[in-house]
């Protein structure tokens, strides 16, 4: 399924109205409507908005949920969201499992952009960045506090506050993140 049949099907199984759901995540009601309805693809801030208020996660919006003891994603067929207005990429690298609570996801900035303002996670998520490639800057909650990390460097916060990714170099800045959902 599509990310908005998923989206459809999440906000019913919820029973959430587009009013509700547009209330929770802060994203108008229209724009929901077009999303659901694939005339609009939302950028990567709404698309994280939109999950926060359904109580779920991006990857888990971009795919069915498929449960085996063995799962194998090739490179061509990994979950891939491209957000149109910036070129930011987000690679699922790991199954998606509403009941592990764990995403393992290659995020790709190209040169002098950014990912834009993710809303505040709920308490107890954690998030675990490496840079493989580039030079990245991370801002937590208004921007009051940056980290600027270089290739080989990693970093750890706890993701209940507002954040932002920002590719300081000439080239592509590759990231590892892993974001841990797992109930305390």
């Amino acid at each position: 399924m599509s990310f908005a049949e998923n989206l459809k099907n999440t906000r019913k199984r919820k029973g959430l109205t587009l009013e509700e759901l547009a209330e929770k995540c802060q994203v108008s009601r229209s724009m929901l409507s077009q999303i659901e309805r694939d005339e609009k693809q939302p950028t990567i801030k709404v698309a994280s908005q939109i999950a926060e208020g359904l109580g779920t996660t991006i990857s888990q919006l971009l795919d069915e949920q498929k449960e085996q003891e063995v799962i194998i994603i090739r490179k061509d067929n990994r979950l891939v969201y491209r957000d149109p207005s910036s070129g930011f990429q987000r690679h699922l690298l790991s199954p998606s499992f509403t009941t592990k609570g764990i995403e393992f996801i290659l995020n790709i900035i190209p040169p002098s952009k950014e990912s834009g303002v993710f809303p505040s996670h709920k308490k107890g998520v954690e998030e675990y960045i490496f840079v493989s490639s580039g030079k990245l800057q991370i801002e937590l909650g208004n921007g009051e506090k940056k980290y600027t990390l270089n290739a080989g460097d990693s970093m750890y916060f706890e993701a209940n506050t507002q954040h932002r990714f920002i590719n300081l170099g000439k080239s592509e800045c590759h990231y590892y993140l892993v974001i841990d959902s797992r109930p305390m």
